[in-house]
C-alpha cells in the first residue's frame, strides 16, 4: 500500500492489533459516545423546554451541547464500529468529509467558547447593561458569526490539504482524518500547508483564549470586590464561572497537544490517545463539567427526572387499569 500513485482511500489505525481488545476497546468507545451523546442531548432538551433557562448563558450553552453531540459523532461511532468488524478502511471522499466536520465543529466550538466568556464578563461586569448589550439578536448574531468562521476556516484548510498527493503511503496514523497526519503522508511540498496551519491556528486559538483570558481577569477582578453583604452573589458568580473555565482549558490543552507536538513519522499509540483527549473528552466531560457545577442545571435536571418518573407512574397506573377492565370483561 505504500506505492500508489494516488490514494483512492485510507487506511485508518487501530487502537490494538489485538482482536479480544479490540472488541474491548469498541465497547469502551460505544459507551464513552451514548454517555456523551446522551448528556449533551438532555442538556439541550433541559434549556431549551425550561423557561427559566432562557437566558443568553444558557442559549450559548445549548449551542455548545449540541455542536458537542455532533463533534463526538464525527469520529467516535465510525471508531467503534471499525475496532469491532476490524476494517480501517475510509474512502477518499469520506476522509475529506470527516477532516471538514471536525475542524468545522473545533473551531465552532473554540468561538462558542469565547462568546461565553463575553457574555460571562458582561453580566458580572456590566450587569445594569446586560439585557442591552446581550439581547437575543446579539446572541444570534454572535452564534451566525462563530458558524461562519468555521464554515470559512474548515472549508480553506480541508481544501487545501486535499489538493496534495497522496503517493507516499495511504495509511494514516490517527484513528480518524486529521490534517497533521495527513501532512505526514503526503508527498507533495506541504510548507505552505504547515505554515498556514500554524498561523491559522495561532491567530484563532491564541486570539480566542487571549480573549478568554482577558474577561476573566476582569471578571474575577470585580468579583472579588464585592462587599461582605453580597458574597452569595461572589459564589454565584463563581459558580458560574468556574465551569466555563475548566472547559476552555480542557478543550485548548488537549487541542495544543495535537497541532504542536513535534512531527513524527512512524506510527504511535501516543498520537492516537492524545486525539482522544482533543476530539472525545471534551465533547463527553462538558456535560458532565456543567450539570456538577451548575446549581440550576442540577435543579432543572431533578425536575425532569421527578416528571419522568411521574409520567411512568401515570402510564403504569394506566395500563393496570386496562389490564384489570380487560380481565373483568
Amino acid at each position: 500500500m505504500s506505492n500508489f500513485t494516488t490514494a483512492t482511500e485510507f487506511l485508518l489505525m487501530g487502537f490494538s492489533d489485538v482482536r479480544e481488545l479490540q472488541i474491548l476497546y469498541s465497547f469502551l468507545l460505544f459507551l464513552i459516545y451514548s454517555a456523551g451523546l446522551m448528556g449533551n442531548l438532555l442538556i439541550v432538551i433541559i434549556t431549551t423546554f425550561d423557561r427559566r433557562l432562557h437566558t443568553p448563558m444558557y442559549f450559548f450553552l445549548r449551542n455548545l451541547a449540541m455542536v458537542d453531540a455532533c463533534y463526538i459523532s464525527i469520529t467516535v461511532p465510525q471508531a467503534s464500529v471499525n475496532s469491532l468488524v476490524n476494517n480501517r478502511i475510509i474512502s477518499f471522499t469520506g476522509c475529506a468529509a470527516q477532516v471538514f466536520f471536525v475542524v468545522f465543529l473545533a473551531c465552532v466550538e473554540l468561538t462558542l467558547l469565547t462568546a461565553m466568556a463575553r457574555d460571562r464578563y458582561v453580566a458580572i461586569c456590566h450587569p445594569l447593561h446586560y439585557p442591552v448589550i446581550m439581547s437575543p439578536r446579539v446572541c444570534l448574531q454572535m452564534t451566525l458569526t462563530c458558524l461562519i468562521t468555521g464554515l470559512v476556516y474548515s472549508a480553506f484548510h480541508t481544501g487545501y490539504t486535499f489538493r496534495l498527493s497522496f503517493c507516499h503511503s495511504n495509511v494514516v496514523h490517527q484513528f480518524f482524518c486529521d490534517i497533521p497526519s495527513l501532512l505526514r503522508i503526503s508527498c507533495s511540498d506541504t510548507f505552505s500547508n504547515n505554515l498556514s496551519l500554524i498561523v491559522s491556528d495561532v491567530v484563532v486559538g491564541a486570539g480566542c483564549y487571549a480573549f478568554i483570558i482577558a474577561s476573566y481577569v476582569r471578571i474575577f477582578s470585580t468579583v472579588l470586590k464585592f462587599p461582605f453583604p453580597v458574597k452569595e452573589d461572589q459564589k454565584k458568580a463563581f459558580s458560574t464561572c468556574i465551569p466555563h473555565i475548566s472547559v476552555v482549558s480542557l478543550f485548548l490543552i488537549s487541542g495544543a497537544y495535537i497541532y504542536f507536538q513535534p512531527p513524527s513519522d512512524s506510527e504511535s499509540l501516543k498520537d492516537i490517545i492524545l486525539s482522544v483527549f482533543y476530539t472525545v473528552i471534551p465533547p463527553f466531560m462538558n456535560p458532565i463539567i456543567y450539570s456538577l457545577w451548575n446549581k440550576q442545571i442540577k435543579d432543572a435536571m431533578g425536575i425532569v427526572m421527578k416528571s419522568t418518573i411521574l409520567i411512568k407512574k401515570k402510564i403504569k397506573g394506566c395500563m393496570d387499569m386496562v389490564k384489570f377492565s380487560s380481565q373483568n370483561i
